[in-house]
């Protein structure tokens, strides 16, 4: 028994097993200096090429200015310029108005009948008095007939009358008959003097009737469609009538205009000035006629805050049709001497207005000034430039004060003023492209004086 040995003590113990201890964590190198050195490369580079091409800028300018003649300006920026002019420019208010007939008539018949001719074509002009259609004549002429026998009647038996009270005068002289039978003879005769006007007035009344089977022309002008064809029975109190005419020469405009434009207008018409405008198509691009002003209404409406003006034209060419939409231009003012350079060449920026006048030795200045008068190409200066000075009006973008330039547009004096001619702006010239202040009127998408929009660069360069 004591020899017996168990499993387990035959089983050599094994040796105890030794923990195993993981190697202690390395500790984790931050990579925080690898974007750093990402960002310090990055910085570099983009330093590297502003300062090369910055460099080569400057050594391309340095050798157009050392190579010069006729090759020298290649490196240079390439400018269009123009040359300030002083000149006159006329200033307009506009406003958006509706041709009218001056005249406007429906043709009605005066008399009750059938049509049976019609002697205008449709769209034809006619002039006052023209024979328009006829109405069948021969019921008028049956009533002028018997005005006429009734007429001869009553003459007759007046004649009798008369020649019956002179024989009684006769014979009451002679102490034959009584005064009363003389009396009642003298009575008589005049009753038929009575009854032969009453006939006179119902022949002028027939005879009327007959010509008023004419219809002619009240009012010269053009015939619209026709109402009514021969044939058909017409009457006075038709609604539609025969025909209208409408009234082309002279032919009238009412356009409307801010209130806060009514003193100018209005003092000028007291005064006894006459004022001339401009009409223009629906686009306000091509002008179509001229007139001048008529009238003004006498009340502001206030629901627009506009009011309305009347103007005439005397459309010898009938350019004007009724019920057209226009664009007036309206002449109030004429600016005289402005210092007047192209619209492109305003520039806008933080210090303001400014241009870039270029120089004698072709290097560009940039030029504070004051607008007075814009227009459609034009701008009136009051200050910041004299006339005669040539101002860059093409490749501003990347100009800078003081760069030197080549000059497109006929070499370094440059050319002249490419808007329109200064001394346009008359009297004698209203329309928009002679140069003028443009006012807005009763349309919302134009200012009272349209500024120029800035052009190229973001401003002068401190």
């Amino acid at each position: 028994m004591g020899q017996t040995e168990t499993f387990e003590e035959r089983v050599p113990a094994k040796p105890p097993m030794a923990r195993y201890q993981a190697p202690p964590p390395r500790p984790r190198k931050s990579r925080w200096w690898v974007w750093v050195l990402i960002i310090l490369v990055a910085a570099g580079l983009y330093w590297r090429f502003r300062g090369g091409t910055a460099n080569g800028s400057d050594q391309t300018q340095s050798s157009g200015r050392g190579r010069g003649g006729r090759g020298g300006g290649a490196g240079l920026a390439p400018v269009s310029v123009a040359t300030a002019q002083k000149g006159d420019m006329p200033v307009f208010y506009e406003g958006i108005g509706s041709v009218l007939a001056f005249n406007t008539v429906t043709v009605h018949t005066r008399v009750d009948g059938q049509l049976i001719n019609v002697a205008f074509r449709e769209g034809q002009m006619v002039k006052a008095g023209d024979l328009l259609a006829e109405i069948d004549p021969r019921p008028f002429q049956v009533q002028l007939e018997q005005a006429e026998g009734q007429l001869a009647k009553d003459q007759a038996q007046l004649k009798d009358a008369q020649l019956n009270a002179d024989r009684f005068q006769q014979l009451w002289k002679d102490q034959v008959i009584a005064r009363q039978q003389v009396d009642t003879q003298v009575a008589q005769a005049a009753q038929f003097e009575g009854a032969i006007k009453s006939d006179q007035g119902a022949v002028d009344s027939a005879r009327l009737q007959l010509a008023y089977c004419r219809v002619i022309a009240p009012i010269s002008g053009r015939v619209g469609l026709r109402l009514v064809d021969p044939g058909n029975i017409v009457h006075a109190a038709d609604a539609n009538g025969i025909a209208v005419i409408t009234q082309l020469q002279p032919i009238a405009v009412t356009f409307t205009l801010p209130q806060d434009q009514l003193p100018v207008v209005y003092s000028k018409l007291r005064g006894g000035q006459q004022l001339s405008l401009d009409a223009y198509n629906r686009d306000d691009t091509e002008k179509i006629a001229s007139g001048t002003l008529l009238t003004i209404d006498n009340q502001i409406d206030q629901t627009t805050g506009t009011y309305k003006l009347k103007a005439v034209f005397a459309n010898a060419d009938n350019s004007l049709f009724p019920n057209q939409f226009v664009n007036v231009h309206l002449l109030v003012d004429v600016k005289r001497g402005m210092t007047i350079v192209p619209n492109a060449a305003i520039q806008r920026g933080p210090s303001g207005t400014y241009v870039y006048v270029l120089q004698p030795d072709s290097t560009v200045k940039i030029r504070t000034v004051t607008t007075a008068i814009n227009v459609n190409n034009n701008v009136g200066l009051e200050a910041g430039v004299v006339p005669g000075e040539k101002v860059v009006t093409d490749g501003l973008d990347k100009l800078q004060d003081g760069l030197k330039v080549s000059v497109a547009n006929g070499g370094p004096n440059g050319g002249q003023n490419q808007g329109n001619s200064p001394d346009s702006g008359g009297q004698g010239q209203n329309a928009p492209n002679s140069g003028g202040q443009k006012s807005g009127g009763s349309r919302s998408g134009k200012n009272p004086q349209r500024q120029p929009a800035a052009q190229g660069g973001g401003g002068p360069h401190q």
